[in-house]
């Protein structure tokens, strides 16, 4: 087992920090410049941002907000969240984001993939899917959480990745906040049909989890908020536990 990137996740809303539920039921977490430097300190890989706020009127504040963390913070930065065109993206990456992720636009106007990655190049494109499982199957859902589409995560992963996307971002809607582990048959399934980088996200609760989810499957990283932002796990500590892992397995 090799050790993989873990980025713990601000949501933001009206510029905090929130967290809850199955996407519901929303609770202050923090204020994101003090969170994003803990984690900067705890040795987090990249830090993921994503303005959750539906009232475009709160645009400008959260690009302040992403101009200010880059400044003060030396990590890479995946922001999201609101994301429609190709100047939006721009707009952030020029204001200190790494990478982008776009999310219910991408279901939306697929071809925004491909506008994105060749103007911004692949490394730089995440689209993030939202899912739960029903009658069977894992179904992709847009505007964060409240509209189930009619597309199968397995064809919609597939597409993503013929557009150009650098990674996914594959979040479990029923796992999130829920702390109960990762859906492992989910990024099993879901890392045998691409090639591309996959970040995990949707359960995390304990050390245990990621070293499940690591262990199991082929995803690149592992995204978790919670169990960060309430410090029920570290992610020096984690790290630690990860890599004395591979280095014993690689030890037999």
């Amino acid at each position: 087992m090799v050790t993989q990137k873990i980025i713990p996740c601000l949501d933001i809303q009206n510029n905090k920090v929130v967290k809850g539920t199955h996407f519901e039921n929303l609770l202050l977490a923090g204020t994101p410049l003090a969170l994003a430097k803990r984690y900067q300190d705890e040795g987090a890989d990249e830090l993921a941002i994503l303005n959750i706020t539906a009232d475009p009127k709160n645009k400008q504040n959260f690009k302040n907000l992403i101009h200010e963390i880059s400044i003060e913070v030396d990590l890479p930065l995946i922001v999201g969240g609101c994301i429609n065109s190709l100047q939006e993206a721009q707009e952030l990456i020029n204001l200190g984001a790494s990478k982008i992720s776009i999310n219910s636009a991408a279901v939306k106007t697929p071809f925004l993939i491909n506008e994105l990655v060749q103007n911004l190049g692949s490394s730089k494109v995440i689209v993030a899917i939202d899912t739960r499982f029903e009658h069977d199957s894992w179904w992709v859902y847009t505007q964060g959480g409240k509209v189930r589409t009619q597309i199968k995560v397995l064809t919609w992963i597939k597409e993503v990745a013929q557009r150009g996307a650098g990674e996914i971002l594959l979040t479990s809607i029923d796992h999130d906040g829920a702390r109960k582990g990762y859906p492992i048959d989910l990024f099993i399934a879901v890392t045998e049909q691409i090639s591309i980088p996959v970040i995990a996200s949707g359960g995390a609760g304990s050390i245990t989890h990621f070293i499940e989810l690591f262990a199991n499957t082929r995803t690149s990283a592992a995204l978790a908020a919670s169990i960060f932002h309430y410090q029920q796990v570290s992610i020096k500590k984690l790290k630690h536990t990860l890599k004395h892992i591979t280095n014993a397995n690689r030890a037999n």
